[in-house]
């Protein structure tokens, strides 16, 4: 097992149990006994103390008077008012007085499950029942938010000591999961039950959406997951008007609005769950549950016992179709399936996937096979053996095999469709990306690796004609469209983190504000990068997207100058994300370097770039360093200018940190790269650039590899110019952005900020981008972008947790010197045309792949990564059939007897023979084993 950084996953601890100074209430722990399931305090072999939450929660919830009352009925045996009545002794209207204020507080239900049709009261368990009825009411939990985390305990505690038991089908404990109605609608051997259909049908009419009580408790101690929790659990039946009617938050709803909550609920990733107490004629509700806050998933997570609420349907990869997208992972709230990989071992073997053993059929199970920290470590998306390399290699792990297979086959909507799903501005990194996939991909290890970019170009081509535009459709975690409208977040600059950010807080239904001091957005890609790599009208193609998402950008202010964060918190901004770039260009502290004719590189290209002009000196013009800046620097010299433009760079060839492309573009424009070069002094005649003298490097990297260059003072070379531009770092440039504010500068005058979730001191300051990584590449902001929004939707959600369930999205690449290729096509590398442009064109002059050609491409591919389900964790709710857009990946009704549903009351029938079968079973295979 690999080591996980424990910054990134954290241990998971629980909420501290409230402090209860208030006098004991005996009436009150005798009811906590009544109702609770714990084992120990049911026999009576423990006390109820008031450190318990039976004691601590019911105190909340309830008088001593309704304690009373409620000790007269029976748990889950209904009894209507006369009964009541008899049974206390009690004045018949203060019996009822007392019922519904039972029932508005959560203590009881009611319903009218008679033949008389009479209404009548019930104490229901704990869980489902009273502690999370408790968690409807929001007066309750505003007075008593400690009724949270007794939620918490009543769906944990009872169930330490049984779980290893539980058969298929949760015999009676908790919620079911129900899949996701499509996914088996074909399935001809299913049964009615298994149907989300099947329920709404049986409760036609009488359905309505009220609050879920587990987002709502973990809000309570700080675990929130950043929705909306209104409405996402559909009372039926008599439990609908419950809702309503005892302020639960519950709103009657038609047939057609239940089915658009469960369409929201899928395209959001929630589990659809049924109630399982009560027998297969009949459930009280059909929940959409976020793992990352729900007690019933938990039941099957923490524990890693899935027969807890799985459902009978387990999820199968079909290994041929399969093309490693990913999205599958994702959305799993098991992390059942993960990425691995098609390709066979050089032995010919396939890799073996683990896979997680279950109690009482492969091994003992104790707290030791526990998953405190499941919402965090079901995210890990890749197995430790590895996948596809160009989708681990890519900042922001774009599913590149999957769109890919899909412009092969012509799907070229959809194909953007899927790229945007990661990466907001694919058309701009079709021109400009560092490639980093292509240098990963298993194919270069046969030839020349996939031409991943291009095929990406020809695709997002699609976005820059308004007509073939995609515009992604927003996913909102909430049933009002508006709820995160109004919340305002403002992002301070328009660089590709800053759009990245705004781009996913809108596609989460925010409308962010994007402060940029320039007159356009874009940042370095409008203002650093010469047209003839990128045209302008790219990047305002792309920006018009997320315009159309509902994103507003104010021009031509500086915060800091023109307004301060202090002044935008009065107007109401929630949250900042900072990500102004490194703007300020760094000079090499040599004599001469402030003479008329030095520049530094981002000077040089904020005036040049969009001029498409630079005077420059007339004469000879030499550039500092070896990146891809520098040669964007050489290159648009020769554009400004008539004199000799020439390179020199720390870095031997082969060290160069500029692409291989770039340099071969620069020397086909005349330019000459001279390597193990530094700059020593720049000679200066009235005022003016004369001379650079250069003095010889020896080594860039000391033995750890880090930035330490030596030099020979005394192999020099004089090189006469009359301009320098000195392209050697970049630098940040605060202005008064930070005056007043908590956040901390580090290293390079950069933020100091948590590496997963970029939060600074400042806590409504979050950072992204070059001013945190310090000067890198377009993908690796976007990247950092959607790290950022989604901090920031987690911080501005009032009690919301950044880290818990959050994807790392940790990828890990295959063993490429273990692989077997056994076929492939044997058609070289397509290279792009090039337009016949006079050198000194700024306009662009490499033409995408034609269709053919993209086509042709694309089958180069070795798809060599797949996704591998781990069947034994699979839940069977079918949300991974819900993001398949190849057909992949099927449920399959494996396992029939986990729609097998008992009452509550029946549950030790089928616990107990398990846990007499249990350690007879573990000694018969200890003995196999020794044989």
């Amino acid at each position: 097992m690999r080591e996980l950084d424990p910054e990134l996953y954290p241990e998971y601890k629980y909420p501290d149990a409230p402090v209860n100074n208030e006098p004991f209430r005996p009436v009150i722990a005798e009811l906590g006994k009544k109702i609770t399931d714990r084992i120990p305090q049911k026999l009576g072999l423990a006390k109820i103390t008031k450190d318990d939450p039976e004691y601590w929660g019911l105190a909340a919830m309830c008088t001593d008077e309704m304690a009373e009352v409620a000790l007269k009925m029976d748990v889950r045996k209904p009894v209507t008012l006369p009964e009541m009545v008899e049974r206390t002794g009690k004045p018949e209207k203060e019996v009822e007085e007392l019922l519904e204020k039972m029932a508005v507080a959560g203590v009881i239900e009611y319903n009218w499950e008679n033949p008389q049709h009479e209404k009548q009261y019930c104490l229901p368990m704990f869980v489902p029942g009273s502690a999370e009825f408790s968690n409807m009411n929001a007066d309750l939990m505003d007075a008593h938010p400690e009724v949270g985390i007794f939620f918490e305990r009543m769906t944990r505690l009872p169930l330490d000591m049984v779980t290893k038991f539980v058969p298929e089908g949760g015999c009676g404990i908790g919620m079911h999961v129900i899949p996701v109605e499509k996914a088996i609608e074909m399935e001809n051997t299913s049964v009615s039950v298994e149907h989300i259909s099947h329920w709404l049908d049986k409760y036609d009419g009488v359905y309505a959406a009220s609050p879920c009580s587990c987002r709502k408790s973990r809000k309570t101690f700080d675990e929130g997951c950043g929705d909306d929790p209104e409405g996402w659990c559909i009372a039926v039946g008599d439990m609908a008007h419950y809702v309503v009617e005892t302020n639960k938050g519950g709103r009657y709803i038609t047939k057609e609005e239940a089915l658009e909550i469960l369409q929201k609920a899928e395209d959001n990733g929630f589990v659809h769950q049924i109630t399982n107490i009560d027998g297969e004629n009949k459930i009280f509700a059909i929940c959409n549950c976020n793992v990352n806050v729900c007690y019933a998933l938990r039941t099957s997570q923490l524990y890693n016992t899935p027969n807890l609420s799985r459902s009978a349907y387990v999820a199968h990869v079909d290994k041929d179709k399969c093309v490693a997208c990913g999205k599958c992972v994702e959305v799993c709230p098991a992390g059942a399936p993960k990425l691995g990989q098609k390709l066979c071992r050089k032995d010919g073997s396939e890799v073996e996937y683990p896979k997680m053993g279950l109690p009482y059929v492969d091994e003992p199970w104790g707290e030791d096979k526990w998953s405190h920290n499941y919402r965090d470590l079901n995210r890990i998306p890749t197995h430790e053996s590895g996948t596809a390399p160009c989708k681990t290699a890519c900042p922001a792990h774009i599913s590149i095999q999957g769109y890919i297979d899909m412009a092969k086959e012509g799907r070229y909507d959809d194909a953007l469709k899927l790229i945007k799903l990661d990466n907001p501005l694919p058309a701009i990194c079709g021109r400009i990306c560092n490639r980093k996939c292509e240098a990963a991909c298993t194919r270069g290890t046969i030839d020349d690796p996939v031409a991943i970019d291009e095929i990406k170009k020809f695709v997002a081509q699609r976005d820059l004609d308004a007509a073939t535009r995609y515009i992604p459709r927003k996913t909102i975690p909430s049933l009002d469209d508006n709820f995160f409208a109004n919340e305002k977040v403002a992002i301070i600059g328009a660089g590709p983190a800053g759009l990245s950010c705004a781009y996913y807080l809108a596609l989460k239904g925010y409308k962010p504000t994007v402060f940029e001091k320039s007159e356009k957005a874009g940042g370095m890609l409008t203002y650093g990068i010469p047209s003839f790599k990128l045209e302008k009208d790219v990047i305002e193609a792309e920006v018009d997207v997320i315009k159309a998402l509902g994103v507003e950008f104010k021009f031509g202010v500086e915060v800091g100058k023109d307004i301060t964060l202090d002044a935008l918190r009065k107007d109401g901004y929630k949250a900042f994300y900072i990500a102004i770039g490194c703007q300020a260009g760094k000079k090499a502290g040599i004599n001469g370097e402030d003479a008329e004719g030095v520049v530094t590189a981002v000077d040089f290209l904020r005036q040049a770039v969009p001029a498409e002009s630079y005077k420059l000196g007339g004469g000879n013009v030499v550039v500092i360093g070896g990146g891809n800046v520098a040669i964007d620097c050489a290159r648009v010299a020769t554009r400004c200018g008539d004199g000799a433009v020439s390179m020199y760079c720390l870095e031997s060839r082969d060290e160069m940190p500029a692409l291989p492309e770039e340099i071969a573009d620069a020397e086909g424009d005349g330019i000459a790269v001279n390597c193990g070069w530094g700059p020593k002094e720049i000679i200066v005649e009235d005022g003016k650039v004369k001379a650079i003298v250069l003095k010889k490097c020896t080594s860039v990297f000391d033995a750890n590899k880090k930035f330490a260059p030596k030099y020979d003072e005394n192999d020099t070379v004089t090189v006469e110019c009359t301009d320098v531009i000195l392209s050697i770092g970049q630098a940040i440039d605060w202005g008064n952005l930070l005056d007043g504010e908590k956040v901390e500068l580090g290293r390079a005058n950069g933020p100091m900020a948590n590496k997963l979730t970029y939060q600074t001191a400042q806590p409504d300051v979050f950072v992204g981008g070059d001013l945190y990584t310090g000067p890198s590449f377009a993908i690796n902001a976007i990247a950092a972008g959607r790290e950022g929004a989604i901090s920031i939707h987690r911080y501005v959600q009032p009690h919301g947790t950044l880290t818990i369930g959050r994807d790392r999205r940790n990828y890990i690449e295959l063993n490429k010197d273990d692989i077997t290729v056994e076929s492939y096509d044997n058609c070289g590398r397509n290279v792009p045309k090039k337009k016949d442009l006079d050198k000194k064109s700024f306009r662009e002059y490499v033409e995408p792949f034609t269709e053919d050609q993209v086509k042709a491409e694309a089958s180069r591919c070795l798809k060599c990564g797949r996704s591998v389900v781990d069947e034994t964790k699979c839940v069977g709710c079918g949300l991974c059939t819900t993001r398949c857009q190849f057909d992949a990946i099927h449920l399959e009704r494996d396992l029939p007897h986990c729609s097998d549903m008992v009452t509550s009351e029946d549950k030790l029938k089928y616990i107990l023979p398990n846990m007499v079968k249990y350690p007879v079973g573990l000694k018969i295979k200890k003995l196999k084993g020794k044989k």
